[in-house]
Protein backbone atom coordinates (compact mmCIF):
# COMPACT_ATOMS: atom_id res chain seq x y z
CA UNK A 1 0.00 0.00 0.00
CA UNK A 2 1.00 3.53 -0.46
CA UNK A 3 2.67 5.43 2.26
CA UNK A 4 3.55 9.18 2.75
CA UNK A 5 6.06 10.49 6.04
CA UNK A 6 4.36 13.41 6.60
CA UNK A 7 6.22 16.60 8.23
CA UNK A 8 5.87 19.70 9.07
CA UNK A 9 7.81 23.00 10.52
CA UNK A 10 11.05 21.58 10.44
CA UNK A 11 12.83 24.63 10.70
CA UNK A 12 16.07 22.88 8.78
CA UNK A 13 18.12 25.91 9.46
CA UNK A 14 17.70 26.13 12.91
CA UNK A 15 18.86 22.32 13.34
CA UNK A 16 22.71 21.62 14.03
CA UNK A 17 24.44 19.27 11.10
CA UNK A 18 24.65 16.12 13.20
CA UNK A 19 20.67 16.87 14.22
CA UNK A 20 19.85 16.95 10.61
CA UNK A 21 21.79 14.27 9.60
CA UNK A 22 20.35 12.13 12.08
CA UNK A 23 16.88 13.21 11.41
CA UNK A 24 17.39 12.05 7.36
CA UNK A 25 18.39 9.00 8.56
CA UNK A 26 15.13 8.44 10.67
CA UNK A 27 12.71 9.62 7.56
CA UNK A 28 15.30 7.56 5.13
CA UNK A 29 14.80 3.70 7.77
CA UNK A 30 10.73 5.30 7.96
CA UNK A 31 10.83 3.62 4.56
CA UNK A 32 7.76 5.99 3.13
CA UNK A 33 7.40 5.56 -1.01
CA UNK A 34 7.29 9.58 -0.51
CA UNK A 35 7.87 12.54 1.49
CA UNK A 36 5.01 15.22 2.75
CA UNK A 37 5.98 18.62 4.10
CA UNK A 38 3.21 20.90 5.36
CA UNK A 39 5.40 24.23 5.30
CA UNK A 40 8.19 25.72 7.56
CA UNK A 41 10.95 24.22 5.87
CA UNK A 42 13.78 26.79 6.20
CA UNK A 43 14.41 30.45 6.54
CA UNK A 44 13.53 31.51 3.36
CA UNK A 45 16.38 32.53 1.71
CA UNK A 46 17.66 28.90 2.64
CA UNK A 47 14.48 26.48 2.01
CA UNK A 48 15.73 26.05 -1.44
CA UNK A 49 18.94 24.55 -0.80
CA UNK A 50 17.53 22.27 2.28
CA UNK A 51 14.70 21.21 -0.72
CA UNK A 52 17.46 19.80 -2.58
CA UNK A 53 19.61 18.16 0.49
CA UNK A 54 16.76 16.53 1.80
CA UNK A 55 15.52 15.11 -1.81
CA UNK A 56 19.30 14.29 -2.51
CA UNK A 57 19.99 12.52 0.99
CA UNK A 58 16.68 10.54 0.93
CA UNK A 59 16.28 9.73 -1.98
CA UNK A 60 12.11 9.81 -1.93
CA UNK A 61 10.05 11.68 -4.08
CA UNK A 62 9.28 15.22 -1.81
CA UNK A 63 5.50 17.21 -2.41
CA UNK A 64 5.61 20.00 0.10
CA UNK A 65 4.05 23.40 0.77
CA UNK A 66 5.81 26.85 1.79
CA UNK A 67 4.62 27.86 5.58
CA UNK A 68 5.39 31.75 6.48
CA UNK A 69 9.10 30.90 7.42
CA UNK A 70 9.83 30.29 3.42
CA UNK A 71 8.78 33.84 2.74
CA UNK A 72 11.38 35.59 4.71
CA UNK A 73 13.77 37.66 2.66
CA UNK A 74 11.70 38.09 -0.09
CA UNK A 75 7.92 38.85 -1.40
CA UNK A 76 5.34 35.86 -1.73
CA UNK A 77 4.49 36.19 -5.70
CA UNK A 78 8.40 36.23 -6.07
CA UNK A 79 9.45 33.20 -3.65
CA UNK A 80 6.72 31.22 -5.21
CA UNK A 81 7.78 31.67 -8.75
CA UNK A 82 11.40 30.33 -7.58
CA UNK A 83 9.85 27.61 -5.89
CA UNK A 84 7.76 26.83 -8.43
CA UNK A 85 10.73 27.13 -11.16
CA UNK A 86 12.37 24.71 -8.67
CA UNK A 87 10.22 22.25 -8.85
CA UNK A 88 9.99 22.42 -12.75
CA UNK A 89 13.97 21.45 -12.91
CA UNK A 90 13.72 18.86 -10.20
CA UNK A 91 11.84 15.92 -11.08
CA UNK A 92 12.19 14.85 -7.07
CA UNK A 93 10.35 17.79 -6.07
CA UNK A 94 6.44 18.37 -6.54
CA UNK A 95 4.67 22.00 -5.46
CA UNK A 96 1.73 21.29 -4.18
CA UNK A 97 0.52 25.09 -4.44
CA UNK A 98 0.94 25.16 -8.66
CA UNK A 99 1.04 21.20 -8.86
CA UNK A 100 -3.17 20.13 -8.62
CA UNK A 101 -4.30 16.66 -8.26
CA UNK A 102 -1.72 14.06 -7.62
CA UNK A 103 -2.81 10.45 -7.56
CA UNK A 104 -1.53 8.83 -4.26
CA UNK A 105 -3.50 5.48 -5.19
CA UNK A 106 -6.43 4.75 -7.28
CA UNK A 107 -8.74 5.67 -4.25
CA UNK A 108 -6.85 8.97 -2.68
CA UNK A 109 -6.20 11.97 -4.42
CA UNK A 110 -2.95 14.57 -3.20
CA UNK A 111 -3.77 18.31 -3.54
CA UNK A 112 -2.05 21.29 -1.50
CA UNK A 113 -2.06 25.62 -0.90
CA UNK A 114 0.86 26.93 1.32
CA UNK A 115 -2.61 28.65 2.77
CA UNK A 116 -2.43 32.00 4.82
CA UNK A 117 -3.52 33.57 8.24
CA UNK A 118 -6.69 35.75 7.31
CA UNK A 119 -6.82 37.66 10.53
CA UNK A 120 -10.84 36.94 10.14
CA UNK A 121 -10.46 35.27 13.48
CA UNK A 122 -10.07 36.09 16.91
CA UNK A 123 -9.05 39.51 18.17
CA UNK A 124 -7.11 41.10 15.63
CA UNK A 125 -7.48 44.90 16.33
CA UNK A 126 -6.47 44.74 20.01
CA UNK A 127 -4.06 41.65 19.71
CA UNK A 128 -0.14 42.69 20.98
CA UNK A 129 0.94 39.98 18.46
CA UNK A 130 4.29 41.42 16.88
CA UNK A 131 5.80 38.25 14.08
CA UNK A 132 8.93 38.37 12.98
CA UNK A 133 6.77 38.02 9.32
CA UNK A 134 6.23 41.72 9.61
CA UNK A 135 9.68 42.57 8.56
CA UNK A 136 11.20 39.39 6.93
CA UNK A 137 7.73 38.89 4.49
CA UNK A 138 8.27 42.08 2.01
CA UNK A 139 3.86 41.84 1.36
CA UNK A 140 3.74 42.14 5.28
CA UNK A 141 6.50 45.40 5.83
CA UNK A 142 5.17 47.18 3.34
CA UNK A 143 1.96 47.50 5.42
CA UNK A 144 3.69 46.88 8.81
CA UNK A 145 2.78 50.41 10.44
CA UNK A 146 -0.61 50.75 9.02
CA UNK A 147 -2.90 48.09 10.81
CA UNK A 148 -5.83 48.03 8.44
CA UNK A 149 -3.66 47.64 5.76
CA UNK A 150 -1.85 44.40 7.64
CA UNK A 151 -5.41 43.32 7.65
CA UNK A 152 -6.40 43.97 4.86
CA UNK A 153 -3.40 41.90 2.72
CA UNK A 154 -3.76 39.02 5.42
CA UNK A 155 -7.15 39.06 4.46
CA UNK A 156 -6.63 39.32 0.82
CA UNK A 157 -3.71 36.44 0.96
CA UNK A 158 -6.46 34.11 3.09
CA UNK A 159 -8.78 34.49 0.09
CA UNK A 160 -6.26 33.56 -2.22
CA UNK A 161 -5.62 30.45 -0.92
CA UNK A 162 -8.96 29.24 0.01
CA UNK A 163 -9.93 30.25 -4.09
CA UNK A 164 -7.29 28.00 -4.98
CA UNK A 165 -8.31 25.01 -3.13
CA UNK A 166 -12.15 25.92 -3.80
CA UNK A 167 -11.04 25.30 -7.30
CA UNK A 168 -8.74 22.55 -7.08
CA UNK A 169 -10.51 20.24 -4.34
CA UNK A 170 -13.69 19.42 -5.97
CA UNK A 171 -11.73 18.39 -9.04
CA UNK A 172 -9.88 15.71 -6.51
CA UNK A 173 -13.09 14.80 -5.24
CA UNK A 174 -14.70 14.19 -8.53
CA UNK A 175 -11.97 11.54 -9.29
CA UNK A 176 -10.93 10.12 -5.73
CA UNK A 177 -13.40 9.83 -3.41
CA UNK A 178 -10.96 10.53 -0.26
CA UNK A 179 -8.68 13.63 -0.70
CA UNK A 180 -5.63 14.56 1.43
CA UNK A 181 -5.05 18.39 1.84
CA UNK A 182 -1.35 19.74 2.76
CA UNK A 183 -1.36 23.00 4.02
CA UNK A 184 0.51 24.90 6.71
CA UNK A 185 -2.21 27.24 8.22
CA UNK A 186 -5.20 25.33 10.18
CA UNK A 187 -8.34 26.21 8.60
CA UNK A 188 -10.67 26.80 11.41
CA UNK A 189 -10.79 28.30 14.68
CA UNK A 190 -10.80 24.70 16.67
CA UNK A 191 -7.65 23.43 14.77
CA UNK A 192 -5.32 26.12 15.93
CA UNK A 193 -3.76 23.98 18.36
CA UNK A 194 -1.38 25.54 21.01
CA UNK A 195 -0.17 23.70 24.41
CA UNK A 196 -2.75 21.39 24.30
CA UNK A 197 -5.24 23.91 23.89
CA UNK A 198 -6.99 25.83 21.21
CA UNK A 199 -5.23 29.01 20.76
CA UNK A 200 -6.20 32.10 22.47
CA UNK A 201 -8.04 35.43 20.73
CA UNK A 202 -4.56 37.30 20.68
CA UNK A 203 -2.77 35.09 18.73
CA UNK A 204 -5.46 33.35 16.27
CA UNK A 205 -5.80 36.04 13.62
CA UNK A 206 -2.17 34.51 13.22
CA UNK A 207 -2.66 30.77 13.31
CA UNK A 208 -5.98 29.95 11.49
CA UNK A 209 -7.55 31.06 8.17
CA UNK A 210 -11.64 31.40 8.14
CA UNK A 211 -11.81 31.46 4.43
CA UNK A 212 -10.24 28.59 3.94
CA UNK A 213 -12.55 26.91 6.49
CA UNK A 214 -15.61 28.29 4.87
CA UNK A 215 -14.59 26.68 1.73
CA UNK A 216 -13.71 23.07 3.08
CA UNK A 217 -17.20 23.06 4.94
CA UNK A 218 -18.98 24.28 2.14
CA UNK A 219 -17.19 21.73 -0.50
CA UNK A 220 -17.48 18.60 1.80
CA UNK A 221 -20.91 19.55 2.94
CA UNK A 222 -21.41 19.43 -0.88
CA UNK A 223 -19.61 16.24 -1.27
CA UNK A 224 -20.91 14.08 1.56
CA UNK A 225 -20.29 10.64 0.32
CA UNK A 226 -16.46 11.82 -0.04
CA UNK A 227 -14.03 11.94 2.42
CA UNK A 228 -11.16 14.48 2.68
CA UNK A 229 -7.88 14.94 5.68
CA UNK A 230 -6.66 17.99 6.29
CA UNK A 231 -2.68 17.80 7.15
CA UNK A 232 -1.61 21.46 8.85
CA UNK A 233 1.18 22.76 10.92
CA UNK A 234 2.00 26.62 11.73
CA UNK A 235 0.67 26.65 15.24
CA UNK A 236 3.84 23.97 16.84
CA UNK A 237 1.24 22.88 18.93
CA UNK A 238 -0.39 19.33 17.88
CA UNK A 239 -4.16 17.97 17.51
CA UNK A 240 -6.54 16.54 15.74
CA UNK A 241 -10.38 17.35 15.42
CA UNK A 242 -13.13 15.55 13.12
CA UNK A 243 -14.64 18.55 12.08
CA UNK A 244 -17.41 16.61 10.03
CA UNK A 245 -18.48 13.05 9.18
CA UNK A 246 -16.15 13.66 6.04
CA UNK A 247 -14.02 16.11 7.06
CA UNK A 248 -10.72 15.70 9.37
CA UNK A 249 -8.00 17.79 10.18
CA UNK A 250 -4.64 16.89 11.53
CA UNK A 251 -2.33 19.58 12.87
CA UNK A 252 0.82 18.66 13.49
CA UNK A 253 3.26 19.78 16.50
CA UNK A 254 7.03 20.92 15.96
CA UNK A 255 9.95 22.40 18.36
CA UNK A 256 12.22 24.38 16.40
CA UNK A 257 15.52 22.73 16.10
CA UNK A 258 14.31 19.53 16.41
CA UNK A 259 12.75 18.39 13.22
CA UNK A 260 10.76 15.06 13.23
CA UNK A 261 8.30 12.81 11.46
CA UNK A 262 4.90 13.40 12.43
CA UNK A 263 3.55 10.48 10.90
CA UNK A 264 3.57 7.62 8.66
CA UNK A 265 0.35 7.82 6.80
CA UNK A 266 -0.24 3.97 5.04
CA UNK A 267 -3.13 4.40 2.37
CA UNK A 268 -5.17 1.28 1.79
CA UNK A 269 -8.58 1.04 -0.31
CA UNK A 270 -10.84 1.90 2.22
CA UNK A 271 -9.28 4.15 4.35
CA UNK A 272 -5.51 5.46 5.87
CA UNK A 273 -3.77 4.70 8.87
CA UNK A 274 -2.87 7.77 11.31
CA UNK A 275 -0.90 7.27 13.80
CA UNK A 276 -1.88 3.38 14.35
CA UNK A 277 -5.71 4.80 14.02
CA UNK A 278 -8.27 3.92 10.89
CA UNK A 279 -9.90 6.98 9.50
Amino acid sequence: MPTLCWMTDLHLDAAEDAVRERFYQRVEAAGADALLITGDIADGRRTEEYLVEMAERVNRPVYFVLGNHDFYGGSIRDTRHRTAELADRDARLGYLTTLGVVELSPTWGLVGHDGWPDARLGDFENSQVFLPDFVTIEDLDAVRHDRPAMQRRMAELGDEAAACVGRVLPEALDRFPQVVLATHVPPLAGTAWYRGHSCDEDWLPYFACRAMGDVLLGVMRAHPDRRLLVLCGHTHGGGEVRVLDNLHVITGGASSGSPAIQQVLEFDGPGVQTGGVSW
